[in-house]
């Protein structure tokens, strides 16, 4: 497989789950600045919406969406420690989590990078975003993880997202459990080689 990637952009996500899986893929970085890839070629003739991720099959068939690869990912590899399988409510559980995070913490940092957005309607998102993670913070409370104390995709998810808020100037460093919840996902093996392929951590 062949996961498109962009340093530290929501594609992490789906990074380390195959990492944490030990399935066979490569990288393929993204610059989504030029829309290129590293060889020069259109990543538009490859996604056409010119986003990451997208990860491609082995038979050449191509996934996006971060929540849905990296769901894939996890069935794929039999992995129920990361996803549980069937209708076991526990399942819903993660899907609940992702489904929240890119809603409400992923989308809602949009308006923060680039620019096209004041300063007074940023003060906005900051704050909405702040006002979110309290309600997160308070979830994690004792908790390793978010559904528990089990690493699943939703946590992967959290911890690329949130690693964020300090780029955006969305101040949550008060937040003990959550800051304690990125301390933790941080130290996993298959986080850190995620971070130092991608050029984020040496």
């Amino acid at each position: 497989m062949i996961l498109y990637y962009t340093p530290g952009a929501c594609s992490l996500a789906p990074h380390i789950i195959l990492r944490e899986t030990g399935l066979d893929f490569t990288l393929k970085r993204v610059d989504l600045g030029k829309h290129e890839l590293e060889d020069g070629t259109d990543y538009y003739t490859i996604s056409p919406r010119g986003q990451v991720p997208l990860l491609e099959l082995k038979d050449g068939q191509r996934l996006t969406e971060g929540p849905v690869i990296a769901q894939y990912i996890a069935d794929h590899a039999k992995r129920q420690d990361l996803l549980r399988p069937g209708d076991e409510l526990s399942r819903y559980r993660v899907l609940e989590w992702q489904n929240y995070i890119t809603s409400e913490l992923h989308k809602g940092f949009s308006p923060l990078f680039g620019g096209g957005y004041p300063e007074e309607a940023k003060a906005i998102v900051r704050k909405n975003l702040r006002r979110k993670y309290e309600w997160v913070a308070q979830q994690l409370k004792g908790r390793d993880y978010v559904t528990g104390s089990v690493f699943t995709v939703a946590d992967a998810y959290l911890f690329t997202v949130t690693n964020w808020a300090s780029h955006s100037d969305v101040d949550v460093t008060d937040l003990d459990a959550l800051t304690i919840f990125q301390q933790r996902v941080a130290k996993r093996p298959a986080v850190i080689e995620a971070l130092q392929a991608e050029g984020l951590a040496s």
